[in-house]
């Protein structure tokens, strides 16, 4: 048997077509950029999730000397949201970037352990991320749930 895995997104021109809402969580990830400590790779991400009581949380990346040691924007989010907030869920996601000296104009994706962790989350809350990906200008793309950019996802069931 042959299966085929597809799925759909919207792809706007620039952020302008965003809601009000959309357009500030954007912004939020674009500025979190500048927390990001990133001296090896010179690529600042920026992460900013809108929560269920309609706060905005922010993460960045933190990168080390030892490589494997550092924490995408992503994830950094994630572990800030499960800390504080744990009672509450994210209803949308924002990543952006800003590599040193160049342009950000094409929308970034998460890395697969980034994916991994945001499809965790959604099956732990039972509820769906929708995903706003840009650079610091340009297009966007907005994603309904993370578990589209992970097919066949690997999950916690499959351990019990």
């Amino acid at each position: 048997m042959h299966q085929k895995f597809e799925f759909e997104y919207d792809q706007l021109a620039d952020g302008s077509d965003l809601s009000i809402d959309d357009q500030e969580l954007l912004e939020a990830a674009r500025k979190a950029t500048q927390n990001a400590y990133a001296p090896y790779s010179n690529f600042q991400v920026g992460a900013a999730a809108r929560l269920s009581n309609g706060q905005i949380v922010i993460g960045a990346n933190q990168e080390s000397a030892s490589f494997p040691v550092g924490v995408c924007a992503e994830r950094a989010l994630l572990n800030s949201v499960g800390s504080q907030f744990p009672s509450l869920t994210i209803s949308t996601m924002a990543i952006s970037y800003q590599p040193v000296g160049k342009d950000s104009k094409e929308p970034i994706s998460p890395c697969g352990m980034c994916r991994q962790m945001l499809a965790e989350y959604e099956e732990r809350t039972n509820q769906s991320i929708r995903i706003i990906l840009s650079g610091m200008k340009g297009e966007v793309y907005i994603i309904n749930s993370v578990t589209d950019l992970l097919p066949l996802t690997f999950s916690g069931t499959a351990l019990k």
